[in-house]
């Protein structure tokens, strides 16, 4: 602790000032006549932007140092994770662990392919038993309430798809804001994919989950299946296809319905057997705004266009703070570094909120 208030280049008595803990709570607690308090560990642990484990353990967890020697796109990703990340194990100490649902398919028999259909199909029967469909609403907020982990959205610009990131008390997936939707939905399956198969724990990057040469990693295999049968379920596609085939109008609904490119639906249809090589090759070559123009979906697409570009904090984090703060367990600061505003003007805002009578 003595080392944080020398790297803060404060006092004893300001660094107390800044967590809230008096010149003679400060001195009592640092000679081990008082202990610091969830608070007091909390307020210290968002002050010196370390995690409230670290502080009790000393230990840097992987994440923290990945994100202090990655540069680039890579990088700025991996900062963000770590920041949330250091949150997420914060609000677990003070009672507020992450809801992650853990797979109970497992990874079946076969090769990494088929484990990945395999987890895709538990996958998507946990999804059908909340009563939501994958090709309904928002993929990111269904990750999030159906298997609860954590989904951000980061401007991360060109070269970076995205990452998962896994511990003990951590569930996390970073994706880049993109102007291509189907692209980051992908990606988030993708990544999901490699939570619920156990990949890569700590860190697993992905710079590009359209990579042919990564394609060949077994890990990457499996996570690629599971995207792909999770996004695209393969009794839903046999319904669509029924007997009598798949129209190019069909399919271009079809894919729109499903929010997946035309080429990746063209090519699990492909792998299904329900259209040849050369529907295939007509199909592929549509592009995902011009199958939104032929579904008469253009309006529908932008608004993706404009959700999927848009910085998002982890939702189910920014519920978690709130109700932290609400319950007196730790401060406004981090429900307002999530939001991206000022905590003292958020402070105003919410206590001005509550003083505002009903309006008849």
């Amino acid at each position: 602790m003595l080392s944080l208030i020398e790297a803060s280049g404060l006092t004893r008595r300001e660094f107390g000032q800044q967590v809230g803990l008096d010149e003679s709570k400060m001195s009592k607690s640092l000679s081990g006549a008082r202990r610091f308090s969830s608070v007091d560990l909390a307020r210290i642990a968002d002050l010196c932007k370390v995690t409230v484990d670290w502080l009790i353990t000393g230990e840097e967890p992987p994440l923290a140092l990945a994100a202090r020697t990655t540069g680039g796109n890579a990088g700025i990703a991996l900062t963000a994770a770590k920041r949330y990340s250091t949150l997420r194990t914060d609000m677990a100490a003070l009672g507020y662990p992450q809801p992650w649902q853990t797979s109970s398919q497992g990874l079946g028999q076969g090769g990494y392919a088929e484990q990945g259909r395999s987890l895709a199909r538990g996958a998507l029967t946990r999804v059908n038993e909340t009563g939501r469909s994958i090709a309904a609403g928002d993929l990111v907020t269904l990750v999030e309430e159906v298997f609860g982990v954590d989904v951000a959205l980061v401007e991360l610009g060109m070269g970076f798809d995205g990452l998962a990131a896994s511990s003990e008390h951590v569930k996390l997936i970073v994706l880049a804001t993109s102007h291509v939707p189907a692209r980051q939905r992908f990606t988030l399956a993708h990544e999901l994919g490699h939570l619920l198969a156990g990949d890569d724990q700590d860190i697993h990057l992905d710079r590009d989950v359209y990579d042919k040469a990564q394609s060949k990693d077994p890990s990457e295999m499996r996570a690629n299946a599971f995207a792909s049968a999770f996004l695209m379920p393969e009794d839903l596609l046999r319904a669509a296809v029924g007997s009598t085939g798949l129209a190019e109008h069909a399919f271009a609904t079809l894919a729109c319905d499903l929010m997946v490119t035309p080429s990746a639906l063209a090519y699990r249809l492909l792998h299904l057997r329900l259209i040849d090589a050369g529907a295939c090759d007509r199909y592929k070559a549509i592009t995902a705004a011009r199958a939104a123009s032929m579904a008469a979906r253009g309006d529908e697409f932008a608004q993706r266009v404009t959700q999927a570009s848009t910085p998002r904090p982890p939702g189910i984090l920014v519920r978690d703070t709130y109700a932290a703060y609400e319950a007196g367990a730790a401060t406004l600061r981090p429900y307002a570094n999530l939001l991206g505003v000022d905590v003292d003007e958020l402070r105003q805002a919410l206590e001005s909120e509550l003083g505002t009578p009903d309006t008849p």
